[in-house]
């Protein structure tokens, strides 16, 4: 039995993020594993994992559409995955990850050794480096091959591969901190102080060399169907490279908007639609304004910035990244300016990282001082010179011509993001019509609300339509769809779209055109009749608070016309199922 940790996270931090969450904690029960899953969601942690837990881990999964700090892991065994694959079929990835620690043992030469090494200190920058060095001069003196893996302020260096293990003779840590040592079972390990490397590197390796012991557990060969799994697993995860680095950042600034834009709808709801007139001031309506959009909306774009180039950077990308969001919001490139502002930092100060070269005693230095100086020079000067203008001229026309949509155009619009929402129900096609309509909204100038409704009437159908169609139609549900209606319904209601997944992942050639159907006509319905949603989440909960949607009625039959047509789709295609199979939960026997 192995014991597992996992994290789970997507943008929203709710319904993929629990899902993947229950898929894993079911394939460790069926496969004999403990696991604890941590998930990491818009109302925060949940299951927070322990310092114990993770010392006592085997592997470390991570199944996020957006990016987790893996500090607290350092030198753990960290598969990662999307989250899609962990709730479509949990086994495999617990599978892969487990597979992932394996490693072959290979007998120690007996003049010239392959060593592999990890330093580590508190601070994570002198003594780490100076460390690395003394070993790698110490080894090297001796005719021996070396790699040393730094685990420091910027992250782990030099990272050993699963080869590199599973070519060593033997494993040397010279840390001041706790280095976790399973991906090392089966190998001669010796350890020691930062302190005995940096004094007489060589004497440590001797040392190492006479009196390593084996650490316990024993080596595992992955078989070849089992490390084609691995690479399958791992190419899948790293293909959304773009895409979570931009998640990354819209889960980061979902809280700013919602916070910001709930205050200025309940701001709108007691001072009336010109709250934030001077004839207000000093009112609560107007200071709830003032909190909403002056501060929460315009930390949204930096905030965005700021955490794409956290995905991509790391902890030096930050600063860079949100300084040239606030450019952005400056110059009037908005949204789409820290969008290009957070990849534009995150590019850079990675370039910049892994290309300029310091000793090891000055390395400290580099995510402090060098990396966020240097990127923050570089990108605010391409922002005011070249990248701004641009895309704050893209942004005025996009916002003209959405301004001026009327009838048959704002239709298509309505269409498409509609369409776009019910595709994949919380993948990156949803995200992306998301990502656009929340952009849209958070504009300090000139805001637009139409096609944030569009979203998320149309995004609430998919849900409602299934729950209605499996209360009328229950011939072509199975049991255990048919008593989920209720939940599923109830996920609608709060836009949570991904309470579609179950069923389309039985069905998805016939459920997946019935919801496009159904979410395109909601869509194109509102933005026809000029409905306007002022808050980017929330659902049916948001619908009574004044001023936050114009239009309600029209709002309300938008999304009621689309449950309906949903309903009926799902009729239309869906096949009745056999008599056995209605009555008996799916997948019963």
């Amino acid at each position: 039995m192995a014991n597992i940790v996992a994290v789970t996270s997507c943008p929203t931090g709710i319904a993929h993020t629990i899902m993947a969450a229950e898929g894993l904690e079911q394939a460790a029960k069926q496969l004999g594993h403990a696991i604890q899953v941590e998930t990491q969601g818009s109302v925060g942690t949940r299951n927070t994992l322990t310092d114990e837990a993770i010392a006592a881990a085997d592997v470390v999964i991570i199944a996020a559409d957006t990016r987790v700090d893996t500090v607290r892991f350092l030198g753990k065994a960290i598969y990662e995955s999307a989250t899609e694959p962990a709730i479509r079929n949990g086994k495999s990835v617990i599978e892969a990850a487990l597979a992932s620690t394996g490693a072959t043992s290979t007998s120690p030469a007996a003049k010239s050794l392959k060593i592999v090494g990890i330093t580590s200190c508190p601070t994570g920058i002198a003594h780490t480096f100076m460390a690395a060095e003394g070993l790698e001069q110490g080894a090297k003196s001796q005719g021996h091959a070396i790699k040393v893996e730094t685990q420091g302020s910027v992250g782990a260096k030099n990272n050993l591969t699963a080869d590199d293990i599973a070519a060593a003779d033997l494993v040397i840590i010279a840390a001041d901190t706790q280095v976790d040592k399973t991906r090392f079972a089966g190998k001669r390990i010796y350890e020691a102080s930062t302190k005995a490397a940096i004094h007489d590197g060589a004497e440590l390796v001797r040392k190492a060399i006479n009196e390593a012991k084996a650490a316990g557990g024993a080596a595992v060969k992955l078989s070849p169907e089992e490390q084609v799994q691995q690479a399958k697993a791992q190419q899948a995860a790293t293909r959304t490279g773009v895409y979570k680095h931009l998640m990354t950042g819209v889960s980061y600034m979902l809280p700013f908007v919602v916070a910001g834009g709930l205050l200025i709808a309940i701001s709108f709801a007691l001072g009336g639609i010109n709250v934030y007139d001077d004839a207000h001031k000093g009112t609560l309506g107007w200071t709830l304004f003032q909190i909403g959009a002056k501060s929460g909306f315009a930390l949204m774009v930096p905030i965005l910035a700021g955490f794409i180039a956290y995905s991509i950077a790391d902890r030096p990308g930050i600063a860079p990244g949100m300084i040239g969001g606030m450019i952005a919001s400056t110059i009037g490139s908005g949204f789409l300016g820290g969008i290009a502002a957070g990849f534009l930092a995150g590019y850079v100060v990675k370039f910049l990282s892994d290309n300029i070269p310091l000793p090891r005693t000055l390395a400290g230095l580099k995510p402090v001082l060098v990396l966020p100086l240097l990127g923050t020079v570089i990108v605010g000067l391409l922002m005011y010179y070249v990248v701004g203008e641009p895309v704050a001229a893209a942004l005025a026309a996009i916002t003209g011509w959405l301004k001026g949509m009327q009838g048959a155009n704002a239709a298509v619009l309505g269409l498409l993001l509609g369409a776009m929402m019910a595709f994949d129900m919380g993948g990156p096609v949803n995200k992306s019509a998301y990502a656009f309509a929340t952009g849209l909204i958070t504009s300090q100038t000139d805001p637009i609300y139409g096609p944030m409704a569009a979203v998320m009437a149309a995004g609430m159908t998919p849900p409602l339509g299934l729950a209605l169609a499996a209360l009328l139609f229950k011939n072509r549900f199975s049991l255990d769809e048919r008593e989920a209606a209720g939940a599923t319904a109830a996920l609608g209601v709060s836009f949570i779209t991904e309470g579609a997944i179950p069923y389309a992942a039985k069905d998805p050639l016939r459920v997946i055109p019935a919801l496009m159907i159904g979410s395109a006509l909601t869509g194109a319905i509102a933005m026809v009749l000029g409905c306007e949603l002022k808050v980017p989440h929330g659902g049916a909960f948001v619908l009574p608070i004044p001023n936050a949607v114009t239009h309600l009625g029209g709002y309300i039959i938008a999304i009621l016309i689309g449950t309906v047509v949903t309903a009926a789709g799902l009729f239309f295609l869906k096949r009745p199922l056999e008599p056995k199979a209605a009555l008996n939960p799916a997948g019963a026997h």
